[in-house]
């Protein structure tokens, strides 16, 4: 169980990961624009991120690292499809075909998804007669209600900059999904929203008999790059479409490759094996609220009515869900007290120590 400390470590790096991801929205949808393959770019994102974890977890986890079995690297294997392959692809496709806010606002239903396959795998408990399970339950429906708002209610404008002229620039290379298959990206969108909820799922059941964060991710990153390199040599004859043809791409790249794949999940995964997955999921909505500032702030957008509105139920919800898993870590350690208490009290006996054993370290949720 995580303590007080480490709990507001926890919030801080989601926090980070968050506002990493947030920009990941709108700087690949200008990729795109540019020309970039949606094949390719995973590819290249993937192996940097690679080369940059690879070592950290030779290293870092060399003593620590259990036995790579059968069993785990089918899993390994398996996450990296999921996670990386079905991901990354399910996400450039919808990206391409809506719009940056449209994608990350989706993104909210990830929370919701994640509860349910965590509940189903027996990963999350949801105590509906305690104020905890009540708190997290509505604190999901709250934040995705939020994402929702945001993206149907656009209502009056109550904050405008003055935007210079040269902003207008910027607006038109990010484009528009007026030209593409709406329907096309809508379906993809929820697939990526499906795949990252398996993705985080699977991660925590992996991490619980092979906790070695850097190595499980960069394997899923080797696997991940073995089967998008082969759709990807399948698929892309051309050859002038592995080239990197503008400055703009290569910034793209490096950015989802150093920023998202490899600071912000090494990040999400370390979070899942401290928090759980739901702590993690819980997170997402305020990506969200962080696109639509960014927008505005680097674009000249305008803050409109629904957008306020929907901000203060994103935080309104992630501030439920964030409380109702500090209830239940609160409840669960008083719980693990006292049958150390009765343990304890059972085996005293003549001459004997009433800590007839050291205190227990606190298990991860």
């Amino acid at each position: 169980m995580c303590s007080a400390s480490e709990q507001t470590k926890l919030h801080l790096a989601m926090t980070i990961f968050q506002l990493g991801y947030a920009g990941n929205h709108v700087i690949l949808r200008a990729a795109l624009n540019l020309g970039i393959s949606k094949l390719v770019f995973p590819v290249y994102r993937n192996v940097i991120a690679l080369v940059l974890l690879a070592p950290l977890a030779y290293f870092l986890e060399k003593k620590e690292r259990p036995i790579l079995t059968t069993s785990v690297l089918i899993q390994l294997i398996l996450i990296g499809f999921v996670g990386i392959t079905s991901n990354q692809v399910f996400y450039l496709v919808g990206l391409d075909n809506t719009s940056p806010t449209f994608s990350s606002a989706i993104e909210n239903a990830v929370p919701a998804l994640t509860f349910v396959f965590a509940i189903l795998l027996g990963l999350e408990q949801v105590h509906f007669n305690r104020r905890d399970g009540v708190a997290k339950v509505l604190g999901t429906a709250t934040s995705f209600l939020g994402a929702t708002v945001i993206t149907l209610y656009k209502g009056p404008i109550v904050y405008g900059s003055n935007s210079p002229s040269g902003q207008s620039h910027l607006l038109s290379a990010l484009g528009d999904a007026n030209s593409k298959n709406w329907t096309l990206g809508c379906i993809c969108c929820l697939g990526h929203c499906l795949c990252w909820s398996g993705w985080i799922v699977l991660q925590a059941i992996l991490l619980k008999k092979y906790p070695a964060r850097f190595t499980v991710y960069s394997f899923t990153c080797f696997f991940g790059i073995l089967q998008l390199l082969a759709i990807a040599v399948s698929t892309e004859r051309d050859y002038q479409s592995w080239k990197i043809q503008s400055a703009g791409e290569l910034f793209s790249v490096f950015y989802a490759g150093l920023i998202v794949s490899g600071l912000g999940f090494t990040i999400q995964i370390w979070v899942i094996q401290k928090g759980g997955p739901v702590f993690v999921s819980g997170y997402l909505p305020m990506q969200t609220m962080l696109v639509a500032i960014m927008a505005s702030v680097a674009l000249g957008e305008e803050f409109h009515l629904g957008g306020i509105m929907g901000a203060v139920l994103i935080i309104v919800g992630l501030y439920l869900v964030v409380w109702g898993k500090g209830e239940e870590i609160k409840l669960a350690e008083t719980i693990d007290a006292s049958s150390l208490v009765s343990e304890n009290s059972q085996a005293k006996g003549p001459g004997k120590s009433l800590l007839v054993q050291p205190l227990l370290p606190g298990r991860d949720v």
